[in-house]
C-alpha cells in the first residue's frame, strides 16, 4: 500500500515525504556500478555534453553533483544548460551533493574523476532492463508531479 505523507512548512513551501522512495540512494549506486560494469557510464561534463550532442536519445539518466560548499559560477552555468537538455529531451536528472563519494563509485580505483556530471546511456536492445535505473526513473516521475525537477539523492554509505 502507498502513502504519501504532505507537510506544508509555511504559505510557499510543502514537502512530500514518499517512504517508497528512501532507498533512491541504494538504487543510484546499483544503477552507476551496473552502467560502470557494462560501459554505459560517461563520466565529465564536457565528455556528457558531447554524447548528449551526439547521441541524446541514447542518454537514459543523468547525474548532477556538487559539494554544498562548491560555488563555481562556470560550472553553475553548465549545469543549467545541462539540466534543459535534459528537460527537453526526456531524460531524468537528479543531484547528488557528495562528489566524494560519486567519485569512489565511478572513478578508477584511487583516480579522482571529474564527476561532477555523469550520463548513464541505455543498455543495448538484447539486454536485459536495469531495475534499480527503472526505480530511478519513477522516483523522478514523482517528484516533477511534486514539481521537484531535479530532485536530490543521498548516496549510501558503503
Amino acid at each position: 500500500k502507498t502513502f504519501q505523507l504532505t507537510i506544508s512548512i509555511d504559505k510557499h513551501t510543502t514537502a512530500y515525504f514518499n517512504p517508497n522512495m528512501m532507498n533512491e540512494g541504494k538504487s543510484l549506486a546499483e544503477a552507476l556500478l551496473s552502467a560502470k560494469a557494462e560501459g554505459r557510464l560517461t563520466v565529465g561534463v564536457y565528455e556528457c555534453a558531447k554524447i548528449m550532442n551526439d547521441d541524446p536519445d541514447n542518454v537514459s539518466f543523468c547525474l548532477l553533483a556538487t559539494d554544498d560548499f562548491e560555488c563555481d559560477i562556470a560550472l553553475q552555468i553548465h549545469f543549467t544548460l545541462i539540466q534543459a537538455f535534459c528537460f527537453d529531451n526526456d531524460i531524468s536528472i537528479v543531484r547528488v551533493n557528495d562528489l566524494k563519494r560519486l567519485n569512489a563509485l565511478v572513478g578508477a580505483k584511487g583516480q579522482l574523476e571529474d564527476a561532477h556530471c555523469v550520463l548513464i546511456t541505455n543498455p543495448a536492445e538484447d539486454s536485459w532492463e536495469d531495475p534499480a535505473l527503472e526505480k530511478l526513473h519513477l522516483f523522478c516521475e514523482e517528484s516533477r508531479s511534486y514539481n521537484e525537477w531535479v530532485p536530490e539523492i543521498t548516496l549510501p554509505e558503503r
